[in-house]
């Protein structure tokens, strides 16, 4: 039985006030294209629970999972092995009951862990202050666009070329709504990144620059250099990180010069998931924080001088009144957090360095081989553990037929970039500790028949 708390004369009084004749006006910035119209093609009315199980199982038996196969797949999601204990421990009761603290006098365990996750990802990023997560690293990308124009008043965001598209498309989105200028454009197949080009577009209209730390192609920019130039013009300079476990060996972006700092913390306790739930990273420095989305969590002592935590900051819509915040970001994705904490936690700093130089040391070791592969040319020359191929032709075609082989070969610039011929025989493949000597060994060979 369907829940309708509301009458036909209650939807027409609502309608009427909101100036909406039908509820279908509500939905007109969705193309009509994209609307339904009626049942979806094929699919039946209704089925008994056996057998829709069993029909959803022969389709997820034709996908090729993750764990399954060789697997090289990266570009702003990664396979890393997460130990037991962290699915164990984010699975106790008090972590799963206590979502968000809207009463903290009575959520002291949660405040906790979202003022231990602050202090990793502030330590992580070389930043002053890091926020309770947000949804993701593309939507953290744009609200990290959204506050520097706040700091500097001005509406021109420069984006590095080699920022992830889908990063670039969440900001093109949203800047559609606050009448930001977006400056891009697409990457070529060049082993370093576009420093000068990019310097070159800063000016005095600027309010950010905005740089994937490694970027899309897996290259590694200079943010000192461009930090300086950034600072020339009064602009802020943005770091997007897609890889955090890269900051085990690479220099925190606060270090090198960021203003902001932001990325996705996924590979770190979260897992794949088939693209989803995952998890956003914050951070900036420490005169920036009152215009920082969010909400921060902090210590304090109570009134009988015991630690307790409270919300010291809560800028979000839900806190506060709506034309106040400064995001109307509605969660924090906190149990993707704990997960993120735990498992940084449990690796510690030497851990995640010894972790980072495993990940470079497979992603070397899987240049050189494929280095060997006749019409194959590695792009990069400094790398951590993801870089660039360029095949003899689409990457596209490869990427199908290694699958076909049972090999997860990587992510073809074609389907990110498909309106860029020239970008075509690019082939993005990442190694971490999850890749085996066997599994190298795997995708040369398959290249080798599939190029052939």
């Amino acid at each position: 039985m369907r829940y309708l708390p509301l009458t036909p004369a209650d939807r027409s009084e609502m309608l009427g006030v909101i100036g909406a004749a039908t509820v279908d006006d509500l939905f007109v910035d969705v193309p009509a294209e994209a609307r339904l119209d009626g049942p979806i093609a094929g699919l039946p009315p209704h089925a008994s629970e056996m057998a829709v199980e069993r029909h959803m199982g022969r389709l997820a038996a034709k996908n090729l999972s993750a764990g399954a196969a060789p697997f090289f797949l990266g570009a702003g999601a990664y396979r890393h092995h997460i130990p037991a204990s962290v699915d164990h421990l984010i699975q106790r009761g008090e972590f799963l009951t206590a979502y968000t603290p809207y009463q903290p006098e009575i959520a002291q365990g949660t405040l906790q862990v979202l003022f231990e996750f602050q202090t990793q990802v502030a330590r992580l990023y070389g930043v002053d202050v890091a926020n309770a997560s947000m949804y993701d690293g593309s939507t953290a990308c744009w609200e990290a666009i959204a506050m520097a124009g706040r700091i500097t008043k001005r509406r021109k965001a420069v984006i590095d070329r080699g920022l992830h598209p889908h990063y670039v498309g969440t900001a093109r989105t949203m800047a559609k709504f606050t009448g930001d200028t977006i400056d891009w454009k697409a990457p070529k197949l060049e082993a370093d990144c576009d420093t000068a080009g990019l310097i070159a577009a800063i000016d005095a209209e600027t309010s950010c620059v905005v740089v994937q730390y490694p970027d899309i192609l897996g290259r590694v920019p200079d943010l000192a250099a461009i930090s300086d130039a950034a600072q020339a013009h009064g602009a802020l300079l943005i770091a997007v990180v897609t890889e955090p476990v890269a900051l085990g060996l690479l220099e925190a972006p606060g270090h090198l010069g960021a203003d902001i700092v932001v990325g996705e913390g996924q590979a770190l306790g979260v897992g794949l998931q088939f693209g989803g739930p995952y998890l956003g990273l914050f951070g900036c420095r420490e005169k920036f924080m009152r215009q920082m989305p969010g909400r921060l969590c902090g210590e304090t002592v109570d009134a009988e001088g015991k630690r307790g935590f409270v919300l010291t900051l809560s800028t979000r819509e839900q806190h506060i009144r709506r034309e106040k915040a400064t995001s109307n970001i509605c969660t924090n994705a906190g149990l993707c957090a704990l997960a993120f904490s735990i498992h940084m936690t449990l690796l510690g700093g030497e851990g995640l360095e010894q972790l980072a130089l495993v990940n470079h040391a497979r992603a070397q070791d899987l240049a050189d081989r494929l280095a060997k592969v006749p019409g194959i040319t590695v792009l990069n020359g400094a790398y951590f553990n993801e870089f660039t191929v360029i095949l003899p032709s689409d990457a596209r075609e490869a990427v199908r037929a290694l699958a076909d082989r049972q090999v997860l070969g990587g992510v073809s610039l074609g389907r990110l970039y498909p309106d860029e011929e020239d970008l075509a025989r690019g082939l993005v493949v990442t190694a971490t500790e999850c890749a085996t000597a066997e599994d190298i060994e795997a995708l040369a060979a398959a290249l080798e028949g599939v190029l052939a």
